[in-house]
C-alpha cells in the first residue's frame, strides 16, 4: 500500500459517456516524474439489478507522448475521414440497419410479381 500512497493524483479529469467513464490521472513516479494513467470503467448491470465495473487502465509516460499523440490522431482521423463524424450504430439510433439487413431488404422488396398465365 506504501507503493499506493506514493502514486497520489495530483491532475484528473472525468470523461463520462453514457455506460463508460475515462479518468485521465497525471501520477508520480518514485523519483519524482509524471505519467498519465487513462482508466476506461464501464457499468455491467446484472438481472437481479445489482452491478459491478470493468475496469481497464493504460500507463502513459512522457517519452511515449509524442508518438502516442501522432497515432491517435492518424486513427482518429482516419475514421472521421472515412465514416464522417455521425455516429452509426445500433445503440445511437433506433432505425439503424446493418448493411446485410438493409440488402435483404431490398432484394425481397423489389421482386416482380409475375403471373404465369402470361408465360
Amino acid at each position: 500500500m506504501a507503493e499506493r500512497a506514493e502514486q497520489e493524483e495530483i491532475f484528473s479529469q472525468v470523461l463520462r459517456a453514457g455506460r463508460r467513464t475515462y479518468f485521465f490521472d497525471v501520477r508520480a513516479t518514485k523519483a519524482g516524474d509524471y505519467y498519465l494513467t487513462v482508466t476506461e470503467s464501464k457499468k455491467f448491470t446484472h438481472d437481479d439489478g445489482s452491478y459491478h465495473y470493468q475496469k481497464h487502465k493504460i500507463y502513459l509516460y512522457k517519452e511515449d507522448f509524442s508518438d502516442f499523440t501522432e497515432m491517435l490522431t492518424k486513427a482518429t482521423n482516419y475514421i472521421i475521414d472515412e465514416k464522417g463524424e455521425e455516429v452509426i450504430s445500433e445503440r445511437h439510433q433506433k432505425d439503424y440497419k446493418k448493411e446485410e439487413e438493409v440488402a435483404e431488404s431490398k432484394s425481397t422488396d423489389s421482386f416482380t410479381d409475375v403471373s404465369f398465365d402470361d408465360i
